[in-house]
């Protein structure tokens, strides 16, 4: 369905609800007697209970579509909690659906559309680069640590120090800052293990020398990489994939467009965060520039 046509048959049954609303008001009774009530309802909560069991079976996936299905749930939570209070308000349940609205349906609800929004965007923390971060990632010791506890994670401390052949102490010190970094967590268990962040572009305003030799060389490096893709893209097979495109966007639509890459990025870089024996350790790049009038000559190398 076309998205104006879509938008058009939404916006029109918001106006019309509105006289049909003040005419329900004025024409329907206080009390009414129906048939199939027991019907009714033990078929509302076999729906509820649908809708929370596939949220389970998406929400573990982090599939995508999870997010509709909790909203919906919540939905339902919503209208359960209303019904229930707008039928006993009369009578000597009134006070326990009132309870059981306010202290379960509507926080469940409010939980399900948090979900759903933190399912959405990936639920990966995300914070600008800093001095530290450099710090950390020119430092050989802590680019191995960091790699043996990704590869060898949830462990102990002293595994890690036996797996690296480094002082114990030496290891809990760089533990306890990639801690505080949010590039690493200890569990209750007292074993390590690595945790998912999303670091973005330092603000310009605050980028010093060493920052900016340092993603200065990060370029350089991607330069380096792309450059190798290209030449062996042959050698990949099935391992390689890859799309390009020209678009007219304008600087909102360019933010949409990241935000849902971010998305799907961070989905899967949840989802697949480990190695197994079907897998192989992938590079995934994107890209958004303005396109050049006239491409530059690159020198060979």
């Amino acid at each position: 369905m076309p998205r104006r046509l879509l938008l058009l048959i939404v916006g029109a049954a918001a106006v019309c609800l509105v006289p049909w609303t003040i005419y329900l008001a004025g024409v329907l009774p206080d009390h009414h007697r129906v048939g199939e009530w027991r019907l009714a309802w033990v078929g509302f909560d076999i729906a509820l209970l649908c809708c929370f069991a596939v949220a389970l079976w998406l929400g573990l996936r982090r599939r995508r579509a999870a997010v509709p299905v909790l909203a919906a749930t919540a939905a339902m939570l919503l209208c359960d909690a209303w019904f229930d209070v707008v039928f006993d308000w009369s009578s000597h349940d009134r006070w326990s659906s009132v309870v059981m609205a306010v202290c379960a349906e509507v926080p469940m609800a409010v939980v399900l559309l948090w979900q759903a929004k933190v399912l959405l965007n990936g639920g990966m923390p995300s914070r600008r680069l800093t001095a530290r971060d450099v710090e950390m990632n020119n430092a050989g010791s802590y680019r191995e640590l960091s790699r043996a506890l990704s590869d060898n994670g949830p462990t102990s401390a002293d595994t890690l120090a036996t797996v690296l052949g480094m002082p114990g102490d030496d290891v809990a010190a760089k533990l306890t800052a990639l801690a505080q970094a949010g590039h690493a967590r200890q569990g209750r268990d007292g074993r390590w293990r690595t945790t998912p962040l999303n670091l973005l572009q330092p603000d310009p305003a605050e980028t010093d020398d060493q920052m900016a030799a340092y993603l200065e060389q990060k370029y350089q490096n991607e330069l380096r990489l792309l450059t190798w893709a290209v030449r062996n893209r042959t050698e990949f097979g099935a391992w390689a994939t890859g799309s390009r495109a020209v678009l007219h966007l304008s600087e909102a639509d360019l933010a949409r467009f990241t935000a849902e890459y971010d998305e799907l990025l961070t989905r899967y870089c949840l989802l697949h965060n480990k190695p197994e024996p079907d897998t192989r350790e992938l590079a995934l790049r994107f890209y958004g520039f303005p396109f050049p009038r006239e491409l530059p000559d690159l020198p060979d190398g």
